[in-house]
């Protein structure tokens, strides 16, 4: 990997110019402020305005299609994390138009990328279930084929940004007696038809997301995605994709692992407090061996690539964020914008750090993927030890 200091071209300070004013221009005060207090990570303003400037098409699409330069790319991704853009349900209908350009019907592809570029179509992810963990092949939502069309019925937790969404990707059970991986199917499902009810649910820091019921939905075959109980075929690559299970671009731009956005407030936080205490940190060791130790291991979370920087960006939160609190003070219990308050962003890191390991799947799931796929170590045994026979 490549980490030289990137000189950019008088093409790129333009750009970076014009996306740092656009973004200044439509991402306002107001805009940040409502998303904190909504928990949307999303401003449908600012998603349609970001469409018809050209730019989510220009992210979506490769250099050789007519998108983003490979330093266009990175200034833009960059550009958004300054500004603050509300982004994840972007993230999420980016995710998934992949896979609806692959797989998707002609009739439905082809409308659901319009609608994709031009900021009317948003995707949201119909994986996780209330009684099921992180592996999403245990799907025991049931879709049963009804003439030309698939009668669905069950539920999903964690349908993030459903209520701003058109569409979710929702994988389902279409063989009960068949092995896990042969029994899923996937569907783009509309989410205004009959039987589809949303109910907003609040994370502990701030966010809200969603739980999803599908009773007797009856759903066209052409939102069909790939072949009747080859659903996991579908879903592999987006999956990978939110897991971070995917190698860096060696040319050192763009994120070495996933989660680097949150790892930003992480990082701001630090520097916030570090210069919040001043010489303390000097004057006490106890408070200079604990926030050096902490923006050590920071350091080292931000190099670790692909699945292990998922692993070591979420553990390093939470193991630093109460350290980082503590040596702030009471202030630092305060939310961003309160009276009173430091604005470092360790509070919510702080109320963050326990769900950044479980978002995309738990730690514990990750780490037995990295020691059976990257390791080559055996499945876990979860059976109780043997007892010895006297």
């Amino acid at each position: 990997m490549d980490f030289s200091r990137v000189e950019l071209s008088a093409e790129d300070e333009a750009f970076r110019t014009e996306v740092r004013e656009f973004l200044a221009a439509v991402v306002t005060e107001d805009v940040i402020r409502r998303d904190r207090e909504t928990g949307d990570n999303f401003d449908e303003g600012v998603h349609l305005a970001l469409a018809a400037a050209g730019y989510l098409e220009k992210e979506w699409k490769t250099e050789a299609d007519g998108g983003f330069s490979r330093v266009q790319s990175r200034i833009w991704q960059l550009e958004k994390r300054r500004a603050e853009v509300p982004w994840v349900t972007w993230g999420t209908t980016s995710m998934v138009a992949r896979s609806v350009a692959k797989f998707a019907q002609p009739e439905i592809r082809d409308d659901v990328l319009r609608g994709v570029f031009d900021g009317t179509v948003r995707l949201c992810l119909g994986y996780t279930e209330p009684e099921g963990g992180s592996d999403v092949a245990t799907c025991k939502t049931r879709a049963v084929r009804d003439g030309s069309a698939w009668i669905i019925n069950g539920s999903k937790m964690f349908t993030t940004g459903a209520h701003n969404c058109k569409y979710v990707f929702l994988i389902t059970n279409t063989d009960p007696d068949a092995p896990k991986h042969k029994s899923l199917t996937m569907f783009l499902v509309p989410l205004d038809l009959p039987g589809i009810e949303i109910q907003g649910i609040r994370t502990v820091d701030g966010d809200r997301t969603n739980i999803v019921y599908y009773s007797d939905v009856r759903v066209d075959d052409k939102y069909r995605m790939g072949e009747v109980n080859g659903g996991w075929t579908v879903v592999r690559e987006p999956l990978d994709a939110e897991h971070g299970a995917v190698a860096a671009a060696d040319d050192g731009l763009a994120d070495v692992s996933i989660m680097m956005h949150q790892a930003g407030f992480m990082v701001e936080a630090a520097d916030n407090i570090a210069a919040l205490v001043g010489s303390r940190a000097t004057q006490d060791t106890s408070v200079g061996y604990r926030l050096g130790r902490s923006i050590a291991r920071i350091e080292a979370s931000l190099s670790a690539s692909s699945i292990f920087g998922r692993v070591a960006l979420a553990q390093t939160m939470r193991d630093v964020a109460p350290d980082l609190m503590d040596i702030a003070g009471p202030a630092a219990a305060l939310p961003i914008g309160a009276e009173g308050g430091l604005d470092d962003r360790s509070e919510y890191v702080y109320r963050f750090a326990p769900l950044v390991g479980i978002y995309g799947g738990t730690l514990e799931v990750f780490r037995n993927m990295i020691a059976q796929h990257v390791l080559g170590l055996g499945k876990p045994a979860y059976a109780p030890p043997r007892q010895k026979v006297s």
